[in-house]
């Protein structure tokens, strides 16, 4: 089974963001972000990062066109998963977790709060590889805990809802807040 790390550099220094990803065992970072470079932490522009992670022996890959969410077209999470290029995206992380040890990053902090998550990981999952998502603090937390910490901020699931329904509607509602369900992304 394939296995995926997702990461958001937040406002960490560099040295802590790449020390979290050697503590995660990551070879390749793949950067997701539409935009990747951030005015307030100017060490996650692209080639600045690149060059800080290649100096730590972690390779660098930008997939912003095709994984990223804001892509000039716009349009509802599940239209830009339908894309062709999402899907060859998608499985170029999946062809590039083979013997590797790849990481999503994108630049909120908390799973929930990004498209890693709620676009991504959601998408990998149901392909069937295990997504683990590098926090903060240093700890981890299995993509399929995050799904259960969604489904807790959902109202008494219908009796005859099974998971993946109840899943679906509560990944809906958390893109209708973001106003993803027509444009938006949480990077």
């Amino acid at each position: 089974m394939k296995s995926v790390k997702t990461i958001g550099h937040s406002n960490h220094p560099i040295e802590r963001f790449v020390a979290l990803l050697k503590a995660g065992g990551v070879d390749r970072l793949v950067d997701v972000r539409s935009t990747p470079w951030s005015r307030r932490h100017p060490q996650f522009g692209r080639e600045k990062l690149a060059k800080s992670l290649a100096e730590a022996g972690i390779a660098y890959v930008h997939e912003g066109a095709a994984l990223g969410g804001k892509p000039a077209a716009g349009g509802s999470y599940d239209q830009l998963a339908a894309r062709p290029d999402f899907k060859a995206g998608l499985d170029r992380v999946i062809e590039g977790a083979d013997g590797k040890t790849l990481c999503l990053m994108c630049a909120e902090k908390e799973p929930l709060d990004c498209h890693r998550t709620v676009l991504l990981s959601r998408r990998l999952a149901e392909r069937g590889v295990t997504i683990e998502h590098l926090l903060a603090d240093g700890g981890t937390q299995p993509h399929h805990a995050v799904e259960e910490v969604l489904l807790g901020k959902e109202a008494a699931p219908d009796l005859f809802e099974d998971r993946a329904a109840r899943l679906a509607r509560a990944w809906r509602r958390l893109e209708t807040k973001w106003g993803r369900a027509g444009t938006g992304e949480g990077e």
